[in-house]
């Protein structure tokens, strides 16, 4: 082996070293995604309010109320047919002060997903997150996915898939999340 080729293959081995010592310090050094879990309070993603235009923040925009923080899109079937469970829900809760926070990873502009709300007649809060990066921060692996919220922002309970939301069941986890004083 030349010293050419000897320099060349030492080269390539420092880079190799360095690479795996960065990647050993990201692995053990880097802050943990903050996620969503429950127990934990939602993470504050940005989003935009269709009904306003305005960007909101979940966790603050929602505090002091429980509320169903719902990622889904106009293309999932299962969250076409868990949308009329949602809306009534919000409609037997809506006064007492639960919200839902239906959160569109549609990445078109808001028209289709507007003629979506209006089609089906829901009166809850619409968001639009076009780049879809809350399945990311919320850590998701699909649509719909669910989170319910306490007053304090702590998930108390995560669906995976549509969920009928006017079951008994789910009546039963908003009305003691809404009469719970803590």
């Amino acid at each position: 082996m030349s010293a050419a080729s000897r320099r060349a293959w030492i080269a390539v081995m420092l880079v190799a070293a360095l690479l795996g010592v960065g990647a050993w310090a990201l692995v053990c050094y880097a802050p943990q995604p903050e996620g969503a879990q429950v127990g934990r309070r939602i993470p504050d993603y940005r989003l935009r309010q269709l009904a306003t235009g305005d960007t909101i923040g979940i966790r603050t925009a929602y505090a002091g109320h429980v509320t169903l923080v719902n990622i889904w899109a106009t293309w999932c079937h299962p969250c076409l047919e868990e949308m009329p469970s949602l809306e009534r829900l919000y409609r037997a809760y809506g006064d007492r002060g639960f919200r839902v926070a239906a959160v569109s990873i549609d990445a078109t502009d808001p028209a289709p997903v507007l003629a979506f709300v209006r089609r089906l007649g829901l009166s809850f809060d619409i968001l639009h997150d076009r780049s879809g990066t809350i399945q990311q921060a919320y850590q998701t692996i699909g649509v719909p996915t669910s989170f319910l919220i306490d007053k304090h922002g702590r998930i108390t309970y995560i669906a995976m898939g549509a969920e009928a939301w006017d079951s008994p069941v789910d009546h039963l986890r908003i009305e003691h999340l809404l009469l719970r004083a803590d």
